[in-house]
């Protein structure tokens, strides 16, 4: 007759979509974070346009959204993956956020 087992179930484990924005916390891991995109996918203007959506998260939409002229609504979608914020924008949210970009030579 076999024995009954008394082994537990282990729980089910929870997980929860990962957020970028909590782990910008300094205004040098957002600079850091921004210098990686454009360094790694230079030619990604989706994915810049993603990064400092993100950043803004992390500083809150709505101040960096007063910050750079921009209302909290037209900030969201132009940074959002469907979004194509103009070069002006994108200036205007970099200054708000208090990173620069830099060029390099090639």
């Amino acid at each position: 007759m076999p024995k009954s087992s008394t082994a537990k179930v282990p729980a089910k484990t929870k997980t929860v979509p990962y957020d970028v924005a909590e782990q910008l916390r300094t205004p040098e891991e957002m600079a850091a974070y921004l210098d990686a995109w454009l360094a790694e996918a230079p030619d990604d203007a989706a994915g810049i346009a993603r990064a400092l959506g993100d950043i803004a998260r992390a500083k809150g939409m709505s101040q960096v959204a007063r910050d750079a002229g921009l209302s909290r609504e037209s900030l969201y979608k132009a940074l959002s993956e469907t979004g194509n914020p103009s070069f002006a924008t994108v200036l205007k949210v970099a200054r708000a956020l208090g990173v620069r970009l830099h060029a390099e030579a090639v």
